[in-house]
């Protein structure tokens, strides 16, 4: 890639294409999800050699659970593995973990397991990186409501208060920026119930590469597209006027 010195301060994915991947290689789905997870290893550490800060992945929606359930048991089996095994390598990158979503329908290790690996790794200074795990945005935008309507039923806050600021500092995500980036692989084109509220002014890069044959290059590819782009939120700068 050429010097880009326009990199997205942060950038989301929605990985899709696991399963078709491994259908199309004749393997089981669930060999799609394996490589799946290797390539959101490799592309961590790639994002933070580049100078992302926050990455952001969709890992599994609140409507995944409607999958087959040896496919939920493995996704589920991936993302132990990964909890245990990443404490000593995001020390290592100097990574910052964090988990989004509702964790109340996780089994009881994975919970403490997550716990885990943002404690050990609060203290880091690098990329951010944040799993979206029984994360769906309506439900996020949901308890961010009821928050605000407990404060308003104690008599802490009047309804005609309530700013946008306040919805986001109620959000999952109200410690990162939103994000400046949208990758989505495996030519799908729709948000799918992530990030609702983040992606106001997000710019978005649609693939036709699955997620399990995406890598350095094709990142490049994706912040390349985004350093052309005219952001403008909404408003022209002065060479428009």
């Amino acid at each position: 890639m050429e010097e880009n010195k326009n990199i997205p301060a942060h950038v989301a994915i929605i990985l899709d294409g696991n399963g078709r991947w491994a259908k199309a290689k004749g393997l089981p789905r669930n060999a799609g999800h394996l490589q799946g997870a290797k390539a959101v290893e490799d592309i961590l550490y790639d994002a933070k050699d580049m100078g992302i800060k926050y990455l952001t992945v969709y890992a599994f929606s609140t409507e995944n659970w409607s999958r087959p359930e040896a496919e939920v048991s493995a996704l589920m089996m991936l993302l132990r593995n990964y909890l245990k095994t990443s404490i000593k390598k995001s020390m290592k990158n100097n990574v910052r973990c964090r988990v989004i979503g509702d964790r109340s329908l996780l089994a009881k290790d994975i919970i403490e397991a997550i716990e885990n690996l943002e404690n050990a790794t609060a203290e880091n200074t690098g990329l951010t990186f944040t799993i979206a795990i029984n994360y769906g945005s309506r439900d996020e935008i949901r308890r961010s409501f009821i928050k605000l309507a407990d404060k308003v039923k104690a008599g802490k806050l009047e309804p005609g208060e309530i700013t946008e600021d306040m919805i986001a500092s109620n959000l999952d995500t109200e410690y990162m920026p939103d994000p400046d980036l949208l990758i989505r692989t495996c030519n799908e084109q729709r948000v799918s119930n992530f990030l609702l509220w983040q992606l106001a002014y997000t710019e978005f890069y649609f693939t036709p590469v699955a997620w399990p044959d995406f890598n350095k290059a094709e990142l490049e590819k994706a912040v390349e597209a985004y350093g052309n782009r005219n952001r403008k939120f909404g408003g022209l700068k002065q060479d428009q006027i």
